[in-house]
């Protein structure tokens, strides 16, 4: 599976034109970067309640289908990976409150990267609310994962464009620092 591209200037590229530069990378990968859909989706997005998850997830849902009848797989991609956010986010709020897993800030050499990197794990909680919201997520995710049509468009989309490199002439500068989502 080839990895997911932050090099590529998200800020000035349509993946929907230019489907032959998207990687599906793992997880999550660049679900708050890829436009259009970045710009489609996120409005719909909220999981602080179950009935918001709900709904959000249904929405979302709506739109990885209509996508999928529009053979637009990276459509489809794109909304299954704010389900799967829509899951993760819930999740962490539950396990801790205010949503931080780790103590303090992340050291400015570790930016951009995922895990704890020496700091210390927060206290676990436990809110049901968010954690309806994540189960309510999930099934909707669970569902998106395993549908004929995307994973029909996955396999071709694979088989077409994860061979190669994306043209380096639409590359971005330096990545950022920030974090990776």
């Amino acid at each position: 599976m080839a990895a997911f591209d932050y090099s590529l200037d998200y800020d000035n590229l349509d993946l929907r034109a230019r489907p032959d530069l998207y990687r599906i990378g793992i997880g999550e990968q660049g679900v708050l970067r890829v436009q259009p859909y970045k710009g489609e989706i996120l409005p719909l997005w909220r999981f602080a309640t179950p009935e918001a998850a709900r709904e959000s997830s249904e929405a979302i849902f709506k739109l990885f289908r209509e996508y999928g009848e529009q053979d637009d797989f990276v459509g489809m991609d794109m909304a299954r990976k704010f389900l799967q956010m829509g899951m993760t986010r819930a999740r962490r709020y539950a396990n801790h409150k205010g949503g931080r897993k780790y103590d303090g800030p992340v050291p400015d050499d570790q930016k951009g990267r995922s895990g704890a990197h020496g700091r210390a794990t927060l206290p676990y909680t436990s809110d049901p609310v968010k954690a309806e919201s994540a189960a309510i997520f999930r099934a909707r995710w669970e569902e998106a994962k395993a549908d004929p049509v995307y994973l029909e468009l996955m396999r071709r989309h694979r088989q077409a464009y994860e061979t190669e490199e994306p043209t380096p002439s639409l590359r971005a500068g330096p990545p950022e620092t920030g974090g990776r989502a």
